[in-house]
């Protein structure tokens, strides 16, 4: 009789961040019921962005603890991925899942901030300020969804490398079926500064994702 080791991962750590998730998101359900309801209903209305999006408060308290949310939920799945396709990375660093959390945070900040400081420059804050907040709300209504799947692949099905790369691009499509969503929204606006907006889509919406792709592959 032969015997084999079998790995057996210790998945406690990511049991605890789903946790973490899940009683963020109770809490701004606690706290912003309203806002909470109208938020969840975004995919199929738009009535969310009409009625709080008036004064494009991305530092409001409800949108920093869902997008505490997203950082831990993208965090993971990019994990999950990275640990069903090239197992020997996370296997060799016990640090993988907070250097993603590190990462993500930075670069999303430092977009952030980038795209202020150039709306800034541009005089066209208003035009931003309402961009960027439709973005991180159609950013955190997606994250919602890679939570969920966080939940199923960690507890009940182990996914294959097919269907992780696969709905790597089923949620870079809501993304950009979001984004497209908002230009259309913001159309008008758009063409009156259709030179400043090619500028800004190409310097700080294209060129990052590009730049981000050639240091990791």
């Amino acid at each position: 009789m032969e015997y084999t080791l079998r790995n057996i991962e210790n998945w406690d750590w990511a049991t605890l961040v789903l946790v973490a998730g899940f009683a963020i998101l109770a809490v701004t359900r606690y706290l912003y019921p309203r806002r909470f309801q109208e938020f969840v209903l975004l995919p199929v209305s738009d009535k969310y962005l009409k009625l709080q999006g008036k004064g494009y408060e991305v530092k409001h308290p409800f949108n920093v603890l869902l997008f505490t949310v997203q950082v831990l939920s993208f965090s993971l799945f990019f994990y999950l991925f990275l640990n069903y396709t090239s197992p020997a990375l996370s296997v060799d660093n016990p640090w993988l899942f907070v250097q993603l959390v590190t990462g993500f945070s930075v670069f999303v900040l430092f977009k952030y901030i980038s795209e202020k400081i150039i709306a800034h420059i541009l005089n066209i804050e208003s035009i931003i300020n309402a961009y960027l907040y439709e973005k991180l709300n159609y950013a955190n209504i997606i994250s919602l969804v890679v939570f969920l799947l966080n939940i199923v692949f960690v507890f009940a099905l182990k996914p294959t490398k097919m269907v992780l790369i696969g709905l790597s691009f089923v949620l870079i499509a809501l993304y950009l079926i979001a984004l497209i969503s908002s230009f259309k929204r913001n159309w008008r606006v758009i063409l009156k500064h259709f030179s400043y907006f090619i500028l800004y889509l190409c310097a700080l919406e294209i060129a990052p994702y590009i730049i981000l792709y050639h240091l990791l592959v």
